[in-house]
Order: structure tokens, then C-alpha cells, then sequence
């Protein structure tokens, strides 16, 4: 076995004893019979909290009836339009819609979410992306969903740390994404499932001067070609006490994948994946007005040593929900295995909860021909506001400038990074 075998089978040991330990851990603490979710301990007063809906209501003189209650309420809106930088260069125009809401009671359904941000430069640059996070009643099942359509430039800058931060090239294609997987409970937050994933990718063409195969020497994924595909099942677990994952307040998540994308199902090349992530949300008071809480998560990502498509090895920006590596350009990082860590201090600075903000620091590693894991770390920061949209929804803008070696920018959210 090879020292590289050797390194890839440890990380695989490491990332499933860690995901284990989160999911035993939880449960010695909260012993519950299986027809029981876990509801987390602190839930968000929004009686006392304002948002710029209620701004509105005040400036327009707009009173609800007396007679209905509005936290009653099964379905939460915001929409969010505003102009962007796009990896490629230039700028487009973006519209984030976040859609949260209840399909059974508060009580025993955790709050579901859907988010469609759109974006074009009215030019050759666009994208229609749906993520999906949904909770059926009484918590029974989670159906996890991410539909992507996307002419996609951005930039790469090879495996690891190959190219220095001024030698990137320029990559275009059309990206269509459709990835679906469906969980079932299998006991308190604990969830199962199977999933289908397709990377499909359209006219990927290397618009500097030197083409993709030879700024790479990676063999796989980086000929001229028309095209390439990823297909393929996914066995997925879900261990997840979050009873809002649009603004958690307080709770846990873990996230296991193991994909397999083969030949027969339309793959290039016969490749598998594992996926690991873990979130730790902690409230450093008891005060359920006020947001006062640091988040933690990590994730780790290795494709093995199989053929994955280089556009579909880890890289930093692309995890499932495309949230790693603020104060760094898209996909700085890549290589056959990536870790991150990320933290964050989430403070209200009002009393009503309407202004905030936060403060992070991140930390990658990942493989390469001229570096190892965990022997070179590359290390982003920086700090955001935060505004209140929707209160009910938990639902904030978050404006976040973040700064690493040779780079920073600013990037815009409607809701929470992670």
C-alpha cells in the first residue's frame, strides 16, 4: 500500500469514526422513543423581535387584523434583488428568493426550506439554481434537492497548490446539476436514504491561451470534448436537530455520503466519492431574544484514488451548498482530498434582534503534486452584518467581506452561510 493509499484510508477511518461519535454522543443525551423528533432546546422569541417587514408595515401605516395571530403562520417569503461580481469577471444581476415553511405542526415538523437565486449579466452569463430542503410531517422524512442550470465561467487554478495565485486560466461551460436524495427517520434525528446524482457538463472549453489537459497533467475530465458526465447512486445519512436550518439556533447536524458513479449508469469513468460534514451550533446564553452563538463546522471530501473528472474533484466553493472558503475566489482549492474548518461568532447588536453581525476564520487543506495534507493550510477571514428580513423565518441579509492571501471580496447572502 502506497503512502498515498495509505494517507486516503486513514481519512476515510477518521471521517466515519467522527461521524459516529456525533451521532452516539447526541443520543446518550436525549433518549427518545422512534416516533419522537428532537426538538432543539432554545427556540427564537420573534415577539420581541423587529425585521424591515415590520419597518415597512410602520412607514406604509399598514396595521394586520387584531384577530389573526401572525406567528401562526405555515408559509415565510423574501426576496432579495442585487448586483454582483460573477467568477469570470464582470457583473450580473441576482435574485435570491428563500421560501421557508411548515408541512405539519410546529411542534413536531422542523421548518423547511427552498431557495432560487437566478442570475444573468443579460450576456452569456447565467444561472437558474433550486436547493430544496424539505420536511415532511411529523419529521418522518427529509428530501433533500438541488436542481442547477448554469453557464458557468469561473476560474482554476489546478491540483493543490500546482499554480501560484496570479497563474490561474479561464474556464466556460453549461453545467446542469440535478441531485435528489430522500431520507427516512431511522431513530430521533437520525435519517437514511438513497439518492441519484448527475453532473452533466456541456462545451467546457479553457478560454486563456493554454488548454485545460496541459495546465492540469490531469488525465481525467481535461480533453477537448464535448462533454462530461458524473451519474450515479448515493447512500446518504443525516443526523440533524436543527429545527430551522435557514438561521439555526441551537442545535446539531452531520452529513454522510458515499457515492458511486458508473460506467453503466452513463459515467465517463468509474469513480466514488465521500462526502463528510459536521455543524456544532452553541448558544453562549440562555436569552431567547438575542442572538449570541458560535458555529462550527468541518467537512471532509475525497474522491479516493478513482477517475473523478477534474471539474468534479473537491474543491473549495463547490460543497453542497456552495458556502466554503469566504475571502477566497470559487474553486482556489482542488484536489483528490479536501478538508475545511470554518467558525463563526454570531452577535445581535440590537435589542430587537433587527441589526447584527458576525466574525469568521476558515482553514483548507487539501492534496497535490507539490503539497500534502495538513502539512500546508491556507487561511481565510473576516467579518458581515447582518440585517433582519423576515423574523419568523429567521430570515437575515448578510453582508460579509472576507480577505485571504492575494484576495478579497464581498459576498451577499439572504440567510446564513451555513
Amino acid at each position: 500500500m502506497t503512502h498515498y493509499d495509505r494517507q486516503h484510508h486513514f481519512l476515510y477511518q477518521l471521517a466515519t469514526l467522527t461521524f459516529l461519535l456525533v451521532i452516539f454522543q447526541s443520543e446518550l443525551y436525549a433518549q427518545r422513543p422512534v416516533n419522537e423528533i428532537e426538538i432543539t432546546e432554545h427556540i427564537a422569541d420573534t415577539s420581541k423581535q423587529r425585521d424591515l417587514i415590520d419597518i415597512g408595515k410602520e412607514i406604509l401605516k399598514i396595521k394586520p387584523p387584531q384577530s389573526v395571530d401572525s406567528t401562526g403562520k405555515k408559509f415565510y417569503f423574501s426576496f432579495l434583488p442585487f448586483s454582483t461580481n460573477v467568477p469570470g469577471g464582470g457583473h450580473a444581476l441576482i435574485t435570491s428568493t428563500t421560501a421557508g415553511f411548515y408541512l405539519g405542526e410546529r411542534k413536531s415538523t422542523y421548518m423547511s426550506k427552498v431557495t432560487f437565486t437566478p442570475y444573468t449579466n443579460f450576456g452569456k452569463r447565467f444561472g437558474l439554481p433550486i436547493r430544496s430542503y424539505i420536511w415532511l410531517k411529523d419529521n418522518t422524512w427529509v428530501i433533500d434537492g438541488d436542481i442547477r442550470l448554469l453557464k458557468y465561467p469561473h476560474e482554476t487554478w489546478g491540483i493543490g497548490k500546482e499554480h501560484h495565485g496570479d497563474q490561474q486560466i479561464n474556464l466556460d461551460y453549461t453545467y446542469f446539476r440535478l441531485y435528489q436524495h430522500a431520507l427516512k427517520r431511522i431513530h430521533g434525528g437520525l435519517f437514511m436514504g438513497i439518492g441519484y446524482d448527475l453532473d452533466y457538463r456541456m462545451n467546457i472549453k479553457s478560454t486563456s491561451a493554454i488548454p485545460l489537459d496541459e495546465y492540469t497533467s490531469y488525465p481525467y475530465g481535461t480533453a477537448l470534448k464535448d462533454h462530461t458526465i458524473s451519474s450515479g447512486l448515493s447512500l446518504n445519512l443525516i443526523y440533524d436537530t436543527r429545527a430551522n436550518s435557514i438561521n439555526t439556533w441551537s442545535g446539531n447536524y452531520a452529513n454522510l455520503q458515499f457515492r458511486l458513479n458508473p460506467v453503466f449508469m452513463g459515467s465517463d469513468q468509474n469513480w466514488k466519492s465521500l462526502f463528510l460534514e459536521i455543524r456544532r451550533y452553541h448558544r453562549l446564553t440562555q436569552d431567547t431574544n438575542r442572538q449570541n452563538m458560535i458555529a462550527v463546522r468541518s467537512f471532509f471530501w475525497t474522491v479516493f484514488n478513482s477517475k473523478a473528472p477534474y471539474l468534479d474533484l473537491p474543491n473549495l466553493g463547490w460543497d453542497p451548498y456552495n458556502s466554503s472558503g469566504r475571502g477566497f475566489p470559487v474553486s482556489r482549492f482542488r484536489g483528490k482530498s479536501l478538508y475545511y474548518l470554518e467558525t463563526e461568532y454570531r452577535r445581535d447588536i440590537s435589542n430587537d434582534g433587527l441589526f447584527g453581525f458576525v466574525a469568521f476564520i476558515n482553514f483548507t487543506t487539501v492534496n497535490g503534486p507539490k503539497n500534502s495534507m495538513f502539512a500546508d493550510w491556507n487561511i481565510g477571514t473576516g467579518a458581515g452584518a447582518r440585517i433582519k428580513f423576515n423574523k419568523n423565518s429567521g430570515t437575515n441579509i448578510g453582508i460579509d467581506y472576507g480577505v485571504s492571501t492575494n484576495h478579497r471580496g464581498v459576498r451577499l447572502t439572504l440567510g446564513e452561510v451555513f
